[in-house]
């Protein structure tokens, strides 16, 4: 039984990281109806900044910090100087840009630093946290973050103006603009956030699988079947897949098909959702008259 709660728990930590993606997707994705393949790249980029912040000598959580802010504007600027000019293209030539976005960000990060395996710091402590023998102390202190980066931006989307603006602008744009908001503004901050958040899930997943610039493929993949699982275009639901994944991911790699094709979960999710509920769990479900 020890064995089994082990691997919940950790599937658990791990399934917070998956969510923090699957967000950052759904944020793209309801602003622009595209799924964004470089966001794991742009969460590695960040990742390796942090990592040259700390070592220049800087503390872990000021890099930390530091590094979500440049993250943010590097979303901003990603956003205004290469997905706007293209907005209003075909969705091939978009998908396409996003593509071209992966393949440069893992080139030049491996141009940069090698694509030799790096370690990254946890900031938690090596022993484990209050006695516990089912759970590092990385591991808790992973889902910590996780949850309070989703307080954070359930506070913000809730109850901000700027953060219902957002909502607003990715919902309805044509209403949005008549009553004066800027939607084309609006966007570019839902870039900024989700490169944002994708930089607290590289650094809260690097010092697990290491640092190298290909480290966020499998993360991905886990993060857009939770995305699919809870609804591609439902935050919450998203949030929700990511912990249901993590925990399948976990229990089927130790108890069922082993860790060799602890991947194939993901792949299976994905087709089993597209075939069976294509809107997921918590998605709307859109009807068209023709």
């Amino acid at each position: 039984m020890e064995p089994f709660i082990h691997q919940v728990l950790a599937g658990l930590a791990t399934g917070g990281i998956y969510a923090s993606v699957a967000l950052a997707l759904v944020m793209i994705y309801q602003a622009t109806h595209l799924v964004n393949f470089a966001q794991g790249e742009l969460a590695m980029f960040s990742t390796y900044i942090a990592w040259s912040l700390i070592n220049a000598g800087m503390p872990y959580w000021g890099a930390f910090f530091l590094t979500v802010g440049l993250s943010f504007v590097l979303g901003v600027v990603i956003e205004r100087v290469v997905i706007r000019p293209v907005e209003n293209s075909p969705v091939l030539a978009v998908v396409v840009v996003f593509i071209a976005l992966l393949v440069i960000l893992n080139s030049v990060t491996g141009w940069i630093y090698t694509f030799t395996i790096k370690t990254f710091p946890s900031p938690f402590p090596g022993q484990p946290l209050f006695g516990n023998k089912y759970m590092s102390s990385h591991e808790i202190g992973a889902i910590g973050v996780t949850l309070v980066v989703l307080l954070l931006l359930y506070v913000f989307f809730r109850f901000t103006p700027l953060g219902l603006a957002m909502r607003a602008a990715a919902q309805n744009p044509e209403s949005s603009r008549l009553v004066g908001i800027r939607v084309g503004w609006m966007l570019a901050l839902g870039w900024g956030l989700a490169a944002a958040i994708g930089s607290v899930a590289g650094m809260m997943v690097a010092p697990i699988v290491f640092l190298d610039p290909n480290m966020m493929g499998g993360v991905l993949l886990y993060a857009f079947a939770a995305a699919l699982v809870g609804g591609i275009d439902n935050p919450a639901g998203a949030v929700f897949g990511g912990f249901l994944v993590g925990v399948l991911e976990n229990v089927l790699g130790a108890f069922v098909i082993g860790n060799e094709l602890k991947l194939a979960v993901a792949l299976v999710l994905i087709i089993g959702v597209l075939t069976v509920r294509p809107s997921g769990l918590f998605g709307k479900v859109h009807v068209t008259r023709v």
